[in-house]
């Protein structure tokens, strides 16, 4: 019989909900330990800010960046921002988290010493670990050269203010900005290059613009005497310009006949940071999934190890579980899927399946079906998928039982509803599809590609629009959006809607 007399009991990391710096620190340190000796994550270096609720709601205003040019969006979104909060209808995000190296979090100074705790482990440890992992923010993002580049631009665009009005920069800005999320490459590999390099090649970009003809001049000296066969220039004109293109910022950043070469570095910028945020908006489950995953492994342990008290626990799992709230659908709250509640719910079920399985997660999941290797198997997953191919491929029956999930067919044709997804074997396929389908990035979007632009006839730019299962553009934010391109292309803008299956 083993004597436990001279054993201690470990002491809590804090005991009341005032946090001093010491505290943060030493709790930092535990959470530290954990992630990696026993989850084994692989994190950026940490940075851990401590900022007022008016710093917070600028944080918000700026898209969560710490450095920013300047918009008059930007501060219009702050004074929405504060209203709201002064009026006690919104509170504040406890933090906020930026994908560089070092991994910045910001930990509202309200917070008390447990949410802290959850914060620190959610961001600095789950988020950033996604970060560096995830296969989509190793392929679209610089997290070591980001911050620079966003000096960087800050200092360009504030330049060109000076030297040619605010108003003019402000309305060229206006454009990129409504045009940003159609100024992202969506389907290839962009160069391999560091956006710490940037503001050099600008000056390389400059000089070669200023030895280089116009686009336009070229190619009229490459058609000798305009007697080209008109298809035959038309494929020619496609191959030169690589077109169709999806990204519409770069298509204007090079071809544009009006545009200056401060006015593309500008496009430039927006479509850089654009692209810096589309991985996020492609992993909203996973990365959120990740973090609450994380978090609540790292804080459950200190909990049992004794370096929590009872009463720190009981808030954290307070906070855990609004975060985690999953409406009805006939709830007055529903607003589709919490994908913080669908993230976490999965990885909790991926562990559940590795160490517990039953004979449905045997047949689902035979890979991995009583491995008990789940840190493995979380992490592959975390590095490798995206939304929809992580809840293609993981999206277990058990899951779907305790959402209640069903699938309703919609055909703008039929003057009624049918249920097409059920808990049945083929209902729970089914249901997989649909819900991977929904949180494709790809179904959400208006597929819109430049097509041609004939610079030596009238100059029109031509656009087309893939309709998807029947559903046209919005009239308004359609003419909205011409507009802006018409803005940047200088000349007449077409846009053609066709339809997918033809």
């Amino acid at each position: 019989m083993v004597s436990t007399a001279g054993k201690s009991k470990p002491t809590p990391l804090f005991d009341q909900a005032d946090w001093d710096f010491d505290t943060l620190r030493r709790t930092f340190d535990a959470i530290e330990e954990v992630s990696r000796t026993d989850l084994e994550l692989d994190v950026y270096p940490n940075q851990i800010e401590i900022i007022s609720s008016e710093q917070m709601l600028d944080a918000y205003s700026s898209i969560g960046m710490p450095l920013m040019y300047h918009h008059w969006s930007f501060g219009k979104h702050f004074l929405g921002h504060e209203r709201l909060y002064r009026k006690g209808a919104r509170g504040l995000a406890y933090e906020i988290v930026i994908n560089s190296d070092p991994c910045i979090s910001y930990c509202l100074e309200e917070n008390t010493m447990p949410l802290q705790a959850l914060v620190m482990a959610h961001a600095a440890f789950g988020h950033n670990h996604f970060f560096k992992s995830n296969h989509l923010f190793q392929q679209w993002t610089d997290a070591e050269g980001i911050l620079d580049y966003l000096e960087y631009a800050r200092r360009f665009i504030a330049g060109c203010e000076e030297k040619h009005g605010a108003d003019e920069v402000e309305s060229l800005l206006d454009a990129a900005h409504a045009l940003m999320s159609f100024g992202v490459f969506r389907h290839r590999r962009p160069r391999q290059l560091s956006l710490r390099e940037a503001e050099e090649q600008r000056q390389e970009r400059l000089a070669a613009a200023e030895k280089n003809v116009h686009y336009l001049w070229n190619t009229i000296l490459d058609r000798p005497n305009g007697q080209q066969n008109a298809d035959a220039a038309l494929q020619e004109r496609k191959r030169e310009m690589q077109l169709p293109e999806e990204n519409l910022l770069y298509f204007l950043e090079l071809y544009s006949p009006i545009l200056e070469s401060w006015q593309r570095e500008i496009l430039r910028i927006v479509r850089n940071v654009g692209q810096y945020f589309y991985p996020q908006k492609q992993t909203k489950v996973m990365n959120e999934g990740c973090a609450c995953f994380v978090h609540y492994y790292i804080l459950n342990k200190l909990h049992a190890e004794g370096r929590l008290t009872d009463g720190a626990m009981l808030e954290i799992l307070h906070s855990h579980s609004n975060v985690l709230t999953q409406p009805g659908f006939d709830d007055p709250r529903f607003s589709g899927i919490n994908p913080y509640a669908l993230g976490f719910a999965m990885m909790q079920d991926i562990k559940r399946v590795c160490e517990e399985p039953t004979e449905e997660d045997r047949e689902w999941f035979p890979d991995i079906a009583g491995s008990r290797d789940w840190r493995n198997v979380l992490k592959h997953a975390w590095a490798n998928f995206r939304d929809e191919s992580f809840i293609q491929q993981f999206l277990s029956p058990t899951v779907m039982r305790r959402f209640r999930m069903f699938a309703i067919g919609d055909e703008a044709s039929a003057s009624f509803c049918t249920v097409t997804g059920i808990h049945n074997d083929h209902g729970y396929r089914h249901l997989r599809d649909v819900l991977a389908r929904n949180n494709d990035l790809s179904n959400q979007e208006p597929e819109i590609q430049i097509v041609d632009a004939d610079l030596l006839g009238d100059r029109c730019l031509h656009l087309q629009s893939v309709r998807r299962d029947g559903v046209s553009l919005d009239v308004d934010s359609k003419e909205a959006t011409l507009r802006y391109v018409e803005r940047l292309w200088g000349y007449k803008v077409e846009l053609k809607e066709v339809n997918s299956s033809t």
